[in-house]
């Protein structure tokens, strides 16, 4: 037979529950807040540290502030001489922004359109360009977040390895942007 508690009862039970969690947790907080610090600091310094093994790391490289800040003004460059108004950013290995500099007069959807795109190159380490095609024979690649496959960005490359992506938008076209972004990697060189 089931039995059944009064709505009261519920509540009250509820109720209980709820202030013991609070009661342990708060309880927790307040006597680790009111610990002396020594006892805090001999606590975590208790637990030896975990040495991980030559096989178990890596090591990889990436671009500085400075070689990114290069090949952005670059690119800037490049597209000046033609008279584009552009944006270009620097994404890292890991697709984070390094820098982005929006050129004078470059238009408003430039700026997420040039991370988009040197977040694309640096994830497939190719130029977006070459990436277009591959949507005809797999065209959900486009609904992957942060993506954009439209000429305009170029893997920058460490021993064959991708460590930075450079993405350009605002030029009339793809290829004119690609263009721009190559400028910018090929300034590193």
């Amino acid at each position: 037979m089931k039995k059944t508690l009064s709505r009261r009862a519920r509540i009250a039970t509820g109720g209980a529950v709820l202030a013991a969690v609070a009661a342990g947790t708060f309880g927790t907080v307040a006597a680790n807040a009111s610990a002396p610090e020594a006892a805090q600091d001999s606590a975590v310094s208790a637990a030896p540290a975990a040495a991980a093994g030559k096989r178990d790391t890596t090591t990889s490289t990436h671009l500085t502030i400075d070689a990114a800040t290069e090949a952005a003004q670059a690119a800037l460059k490049a597209a000046k001489k033609e008279s584009q108004r552009i944006t270009v950013a620097v994404v890292d290995r890991n697709g984070n922004t390094i820098l982005t500099m929006r050129g004078d007069g470059a238009g408003p959807q430039s700026y997420e359109s040039a991370e988009k795109k040197a977040y694309t190159a640096v994830s497939w380490n190719a130029p977006t360009s070459e990436l277009e095609g591959r949507l005809e024979n797999a065209p959900n690649l486009k609904d992957i977040p942060g993506t954009l496959f439209l000429g305009g960005g170029v893997p920058v490359t460490a021993g064959k390895a991708p460590i930075a992506g450079i993405g350009v938008a605002g030029a009339p076209s793809g290829a004119l942007d690609e263009k721009f972004a190559q400028a910018g990697a090929d300034a590193l060189n």
